[in-house]
């Protein structure tokens, strides 16, 4: 008979499985606990929740909430960074924590139906923010509608050019 500590376990580690479409397997391995508060302290900012789980539970919990393919990443000390944000960012932010400590590792994900590797996750944390996305997309919008804009306002500029010189004509001859 499993105990009820771990039964509430699993079905809080399902829940947490079934609310995001995205997250994030990591190896904390060398961290301190100073540290992990201060991965979890920037998670936060960035929209994410990390929580340290038991690969058991968490195998039997990802079976619950129906997700496949995790067992692989499972292994060793593990903690979930569940997103509620932007995957890309909350991907910069483990990334440039494992970086700046050279401790810790992304062993993989989760990204809507598709099972990641640490390699696509290194991949995802290179794109830019949704946000610089935007603008991008925004500038390429606009670009063409200002070039329009100008070329419909040539022939008024135009127009008031000769117009111009013609006033300036007749009051030299007046």
């Amino acid at each position: 008979m499993p105990k009820p500590g771990k039964v509430a376990a699993v079905k809080e580690i399902a829940e947490a499985l079934r609310s995001t479409d995205v997250y994030y397997i990591v190896d904390y391995r060398g961290l301190t606990f100073k540290e992990a508060t201060e991965l979890r302290a920037r998670l936060a900012k960035s929209g994410a929740s990390l929580r340290v789980v038991k690969n058991t539970l968490a195998k039997i919990a990802a079976v619950e909430a129906g997700v496949e393919g995790l067992d692989e990443l499972l292994q060793g000390p593990t903690a979930i960074a569940y997103v509620h944000g932007d995957a890309v960012k909350v991907a910069k932010t483990i990334q440039d924590f494992i970086k700046e400590k050279k401790k810790a590792a992304i062993r993989g994900g989760k990204l809507q139906r598709s099972i990641l590797s640490a390699t696509d996750v290194e991949v995802l944390a290179t794109l830019p923010s949704r946000e610089q996305l935007l603008a991008r997309a925004v500038g390429a919008i606009a670009a063409p509608l200002y070039g329009l804009a100008n070329v419909m306002n040539a022939p008024l500029r135009g127009l008031a050019v000769v117009l111009g010189q013609v006033q300036e004509q007749k009051s030299k001859a007046a």
